[in-house]
């Protein structure tokens, strides 16, 4: 049977991660332009270090990527040749509202993803458009705390009207936010929250992300409004968490952590709070600012369908002395004794792909969409710059196959694959360029130094060989 005639192959990256030139364009600085290499990123990433400048002490990569703003047309021009038939971006908020609360959008920013948008139309490469992946403007997080603020939901309104109305033409799909659950996990990357000193951070954490919630249901609204061809999805960091033993207690952590994950995404489906989540939040002293008619809000304006990022599925036990734990995506794990791990020790479980898709088919009954999945490895490229990246490959290779047994198989349905960083650009959580993801291999280092020159690694070629083939030749 094999993956439908529909179904669409492509890869995806990020703006604040692969644009730079963070102040051409009358582009404003953003949350994520301010995240710096080194020791200091995971703090300042989690809202427990206060960067709202730059400074003279870090290197702070979002402000290069690797140039896709001024090389966005060779880029296209390469994804083509792959035969991509979609190509997932994200709109960098900033380049549209340089503020985030302006009356009128900055027409050049919007000329700017319009010129991408015919690029992608002349290959006939479908855009799939991520409204906010991470991005927030820093005059918002200044002025009225990032996401915390129920004012946050006429900004983002504003910007996807304009988003909807502008480009009805060329894009279809949309996801409204990236990595919702992130908001628990990296504050002020995903949200623009710094927190004060003696705050209650999870009050914060959940009461941004319900203005979050809400803010989807808007897009949804206003995006239906305008183009009912329209099909917009959310989006979770997803992998299955197992339980270290088959012990109850670690069965049930597993549940719990499960949960957490699912929470957000839970809401956007099916339009309401579970009691599970109402619960863990009273448990945790939230309590939760809901106005008149966010229950009908989020009810009536449910998303089309489900997408998701996999890297890893993780690992969890109810025993505290368990604490030889890893990092795999920021999300603290257990090692799986089971299971191989990449050089950023992010463990490699293709089984893990099926489960997970089996897992979000059977809770929500809706089409999945596999928005980010790849291999952070460093490349080691020849004089010319090509690189036989035979464990990307093979990382793929198994994570494809196991997708299209959960197609085959399962039953289940899937719309489409994007691989993360198709193309070499600045790692998210690490903000290093040695963590390469790509197909095509960009000449820039960590240290800023390179040509920024594209080359297609061995993988460029295999990969076009599976989307040629529709999955068939892996």
């Amino acid at each position: 049977m094999g993956f439908r005639k529909d179904f669409l192959w492509g890869g995806a990256t990020a703006a604040n991660q692969c644009e730079g030139s963070y102040a051409e364009g009358g582009r404003g600085l953003a949350n994520v332009d301010l995240l710096p290499q080194g020791a200091d990123r995971m703090d300042v990433m989690t809202g427990h270090k206060k960067m709202f400048e730059f400074d003279q002490e870090h290197i702070y990569p979002a402000q290069t990527g690797i140039d896709m703003y001024h090389q966005y047309k060779e880029d296209i021009r390469l994804f083509a040749q792959m035969g991509f038939q979609v190509y997932r971006l994200s709109i960098a908020w900033s380049r549209i509202f340089p503020k985030g609360d302006e009356e009128t959008p900055n027409e050049e920013g919007l000329a700017y993803y319009e010129d991408i948008f015919r690029e992608c139309k002349k290959y006939g490469i479908e855009p799939l458009v991520t409204i906010t992946h991470f991005d927030c403007p820093m005059h918002l997080v200044k002025t009225y705390g990032g996401w915390r603020s129920r004012k946050m939901l006429v900004f983002y309104e504003r910007l996807c009207r304009v988003l909807f109305e502008r480009y009805r033409e060329y894009v279809k799909y949309w996801i409204t936010f990236n990595e919702i659950n992130m908001i628990l996990h990296a504050s002020f990357m995903a949200a623009g929250i710094c927190f004060e000193e003696g705050e209650d951070e999870k009050q914060v954490q959940y009461q941004a992300a319900h203005h979050e919630l809400l803010a989807s249901a808007i897009a949804v609204k206003v995006g239906h409004g305008i183009n009912p061809e329209n099909q917009i999805g959310c989006m979770l960091a997803a992998g299955q968490a197992y339980p270290y033993t088959c012990k109850p207690e670690d069965v049930w952590e597993g549940l719990m952590m499960d949960r957490k994950s699912y929470l957000f995404i839970d809401v956007q489906v099916q339009g309401e709070y579970p009691a599970y989540g109402l619960k863990m939040m009273e448990r945790e002293g939230v309590r939760l600012q809901m106005e008149e008619g966010d229950p009908e809000l989020l009810r009536n304006y449910t998303v089309d369908f489900v997408s998701f990022s996999y890297y890893n599925s993780m690992c969890v036990s109810a025993d505290p002395k368990l604490n030889e734990g890893i990092k795999g995506n920021i999300f603290e794990t257990l090692a799986n004794p089971y299971l191989l791990s990449s050089e950023w020790g992010w463990q490699i479980d293709p089984l893990g792909l099926r489960i997970t898709l089996n897992v979000l088919y059977d809770r929500y009954h809706k089409p999945l969409f596999i928005v980010e999945n790849g291999l952070g490895a460093v490349d080691r490229p020849d004089e010319n710059g090509y690189v036989e990246d035979d464990y990307r490959i093979d990382y793929m290779r198994e994570h494809i196959r196991e997708m299209k047994k959960a197609v085959e198989e399962d039953g289940v349905e899937v719309m489409g694959y994007t691989s993360w960083g198709c193309i070499d650009l600045v790692s998210a959580s690490s903000g290093e360029m040695k963590k390469r993801y790509g197909f095509i291999y960009v000449d820039k280092q960590d240290d800023g130094s390179g040509t920024l020159k594209r080359t297609p690694k061995k993988s460029f070629y295999w990969y076009k060989k599976v989307i040629e083939s529709n999955g068939e030749v892996l």
